[in-house]
């Protein structure tokens, strides 16, 4: 009897702990249910609304500052270098005299020039007063016809050595003005190239110093065949119009760091043919400089606008995605379905991508948030900020701001 009741306590313990652990196992069941029929909220993103518009198309290409005009003071009169007169570094006017040469031998030169041409006016004189009294005598035959041609090419004689007076005289008044060394533009005056106690001039044009002239300025740069084929082509297409008006001949220089020159140049002309050596084409802009701000051999960018489209779309750089097919866009629909867009894009500006063809007016463009959607889907938009702006006041796509 007492076997058959533990075997009973037995029985009776495991019918309860299996109807136990079914009551636990439905109730997790049960509980688990809801969990997996909730789906997780669309992702939020950060989208701007296409807005097309007229937008400049302008290309930055490096380039090199060069002085409007240099000129080579030298010394043209041969002696030795007396004086410097002016300061180093400092702005000179056209005709200012910057060196004297010893002038001593020049004006011996002139002088003796002077009194050779004194006597030859001289004889002159006496030549041509015996050719007028021979000439009456000659018709009456009181002399001789071959005296009166004498008398008469002794003044033309006479006349002749006094014009080569004359020249000399000239000729030493040149060579004494040469020995005041002026400069020869206005501008700015470099380091002088040689002191005072030199002999120049002996046999050569000995460089004195360097006179530029930068309150005007060029600007020569360059731009890879290439691109100035794939313009044209683009132009010929009518994807691109030609810039017209006062911006079609504008340049904008940007300095070493990054800032806008304040004042415009204008675009003087293009090479004619393209550099064999570097498949270049060069180009020079004049620039104003009347502060004497920029100084010649001064590496900058230049910023120039060579066409314009009718309906462009400026979109932040990192909302275009470049691949082996080209650029695409995420554009969010009004029902929040998330799709790639293939677009069709002009040279970069500013850190935006400028949209030729493939988006409409209206349309929401991802521009923050890519990593946490694709196309195929779902997303809830929300205008976005730039860093450092203000933040949108209120939900709706700001629409995409012209560079």
């Amino acid at each position: 009897m007492k076997l058959a009741w533990g075997s009973s306590a037995r029985i009776g313990a495991v019918v309860v702990l299996g109807a136990g652990l079914g009551s636990l196992l439905a109730g997790c069941g049960q509980s688990s249910s809801p969990a997996t029929a909730a789906a997780p909220p669309p992702p939020e993103v950060g989208v701007v609304t296409v807005a097309p518009g007229r937008a400049d198309l302008a290309t930055e290409l490096p380039g090199r500052l060069e002085a409007y005009r240099v000129a080579q003071v030298r010394a043209r009169a041969a002696g030795i270098l007396q004086k410097r007169l002016f300061t180093e570094g400092s702005d000179v006017k056209a005709g200012q005299a910057l060196f004297e040469i010893d002038a001593t031998p020049y004006r011996a030169t002139l002088a003796s020039a002077q009194a050779t041409l004194a006597r030859a006016e001289a004889n002159l004189l006496q030549a041509q007063a015996l050719a007028d009294r021979y000439a009456p005598l000659a018709k009456s035959q009181a002399v001789s016809q071959q005296e009166a041609l004498n008398a008469q090419a002794a003044a033309l004689q006479a006349k002749a050595d006094v014009a080569a007076g004359k020249a000399a005289v000239q000729t030493a008044q040149i060579n004494l003005g040469y020995a005041a060394v002026t400069a020869p533009i206005a501008g700015r005056i470099g380091r002088a190239l040689v002191t005072e106690g030199a002999l120049v001039g002996q046999g050569e044009a000995t460089p004195l110093a360097v006179v530029q002239q930068i309150d005007k300025l060029y600007v020569n740069f360059t731009q890879s065949a290439a691109e100035v084929m794939r313009l044209r082509q683009a132009l010929a297409d009518g994807r691109l119009q030609r810039a017209a008006g006062k911006e079609a001949a504008q340049v904008q220089v940007l300095l070493e760091d990054g800032s806008v020159y304040a004042e415009a140049g204008k675009l003087l002309f293009s090479d004619l043919s393209v550099d064999a050596a570097t498949g270049q084409i060069t180009l020079r802009a004049e620039l104003p400089n009347p502060k004497g701000l920029l100084l010649p051999g001064l590496y900058v960018r230049v910023r120039l606008a060579q066409a314009e489209v009718a309906d462009g779309v400026w979109l932040p750089q990192q909302s275009v995605a470049r691949g082996a097919t080209g650029e695409t866009v995420l554009v969010v629909a009004d029902d929040g379905s998330v799709s790639a867009r293939p677009v069709k894009l002009g040279p970069a500006q500013g850190g935006k991508a400028l949209v030729l063809s493939g988006l409409k007016a209206g349309e929401k463009v991802v521009v923050d948030g890519l990593q946490r959607v694709k196309a195929g889907g779902k997303a809830r938009p929300v205008a976005w900020t730039p860093p450092g702006s203000a933040p949108a006041a209120s939900a709706p796509a700001s629409a995409a701001s012209k560079s």
